[in-house]
């Protein structure tokens, strides 16, 4: 059972970065796709990027394109999403997943971490 764990999260300031981590356990981390999604109150849970086993490909969300960046460290069983020039409409709880294929469906998404809370103030 792969178990997935998120940090980094936090407040910071319009324009402002932060670097989500998610650290992998219980399973073979370099065997799946890793995903980051967030979700805003009331709203559906949006895919931001994922990253293939190997790494060698990503993949974003029209809206974080050039803003964000996914990356993997398969020594570390560990996921990264580096963000920058974050907006107040960036704040969302931010989750990683893995899974088997890379999609902007979170269906797709075996495992899911607990989620972590990033707030964008103006």
């Amino acid at each position: 059972q792969v178990q997935l764990v998120e940090s980094g999260g936090g407040l910071v300031q319009a324009g402002g970065s932060l670097r989500l981590s998610c650290a992998s356990s219980g399973g073979i981390f370099s065997g799946y796709v890793m995903g980051w999604f967030r979700q805003a109150p009331g709203k559906e849970r949006d895919f931001l990027a994922a990253i293939l086993r190997s790494g060698t490909s990503t993949y974003y969300a029209d809206s974080v394109k050039g803003r964000f960046t996914i990356s993997r460290d398969n020594a570390k069983n560990t996921v990264y999403l580096q963000m920058s020039s974050l907006k107040p409409e960036d704040t969302a709880v931010y989750y990683c997943a893995a899974g088997p294929t890379p999609s902007m469906d979170s269906g797709i998404y075996r495992y899911w971490g607990q989620g972590t809370q990033v707030t964008v103030s103006s």
